[in-house]
C-alpha cells in the first residue's frame, strides 16, 4: 500500500524524477501523442513533404476547421499530432520567433534554431511546478541555406532530425512502412506518394481527400505550399489511392 501510494506521488509532481529516473507526466505526454491521428514528414532531395491524417468525425463539421498542418514562416512548414490547443499554443510560439529573427536579424531564422526554440520551450514545462507537459509531438520542416531540414519535437522537450518519420496513432507501423520503402534520390513527387502510400497502408489502403492534408516546402523557391482538396484527390488517384466509398471514421474530438 505504501510503495502504490508512493507511486501516485511520482505520478502527480511533474517536478519529481521516480526511484528509476522517470518522469511520469512526460511519458503521459507521449501517450496523449499515440491518440492522435498520424503525421508523416519526407525530406528529398527537392523539398520536404508534410502529409498528415484528418479524420472529420461528422459530416456536419467544416473540413477545413481541422488543421492539422501549418504555416510558420515562407520556408517552414508543421504538422502535428496530439492535443489541438497544446499544439496551437507551441505554433504561435513558433511564429513568434519566426517574426522576432526576421525584426532581429533582417534574415530568415534556420529551420534548426526554430526546433530549439520551441523544443526549449516545451523543456521548460517539464520542470516548473503548477504546469503540465505539452501533449503534442511537431513535425518541423523547411529549407536552411537551401537544404531540405525534418525535425521532430518530443515532448520531453527533446529535438530529433529525420529523414521520414511518422508521429501519432500507428506510428510503429508507419516508420516500418517510412523505413522499408524510403528513397534517398527521391524528388518531391516521390516524397508526396511515399507519405500517402504510408498514410493508406494503415486506413485500409485508400484515403479520402477531404481527411488527407498535404503540403510542401520547396527547395528551389524555398515556398511552403499547402494543396486544396482536388489536387490532393488527384494524386491520390494518380497512385491508386482515393476511396470512392462514403467512408466513416470515428476519431477522438480531444485530439488531433
Amino acid at each position: 500500500m505504501q510503495g502504490q501510494q508512493q507511486q501516485q506521488a511520482y505520478d502527480r509532481g511533474i517536478t519529481i524524477f521516480s526511484p528509476d529516473g522517470r518522469l511520469y507526466q512526460v511519458e503521459y505526454a507521449r501517450e496523449a501523442v499515440k491518440r492522435g491521428t498520424a503525421s508523416i514528414g519526407v525530406r528529398t532531395n527537392d523539398g520536404v513533404v508534410l502529409a498528415v491524417d484528418k479524420r472529420v468525425p461528422s459530416p456536419l463539421l467544416e473540413d477545413s476547421s481541422v488543421e492539422k498542418i501549418h504555416k510558420a514562416d515562407d520556408h517552414v512548414g508543421i504538422a502535428s499530432a496530439g492535443h489541438v490547443a497544446d499544439a496551437r499554443q507551441l505554433i504561435d510560439f513558433a511564429r513568434r520567433q519566426t517574426q522576432v529573427n526576421q525584426l532581429r536579424y533582417g534574415e530568415p531564422i534556420g529551420v534548426e534554431t526554430l526546433t530549439k526554440e520551441v523544443t526549449d520551450h516545451i523543456q521548460q514545462y517539464t520542470q516548473v511546478g503548477g504546469a503540465r507537459p505539452f501533449g503534442v509531438a511537431l513535425i518541423v520542416g523547411g529549407i536552411q541555406n537551401g537544404e531540405p531540414r525534418l525535425f521532430e519535437t518530443d515532448p520531453s522537450g527533446t529535438p530529433y532530425e529525420w529523414k521520414a518519420l511518422a508521429v501519432g496513432s500507428d506510428r510503429g507501423e508507419l516508420q516500418t512502412y517510412l523505413e522499408e520503402h524510403y528513397d534517398d534520390e527521391a524528388d518531391l513527387d516521390g516524397g508526396i506518394q511515399l507519405a500517402l502510400d504510408a498514410l493508406a497502408s494503415v486506413n485500409d489502403g485508400s484515403l479520402l481527400p477531404n481527411e488527407v492534408g498535404l503540403a510542401t516546402v520547396d527547395a528551389e523557391t524555398e515556398s511552403f505550399e499547402q494543396f486544396e482538396q482536388d489536387r490532393i484527390a488527384a494524386h491520390l488517384e494518380e497512385n491508386d489511392l482515393l476511396d470512392t466509398g462514403e467512408g466513416e471514421d470515428e476519431s477522438d474530438d480531444s485530439a488531433e
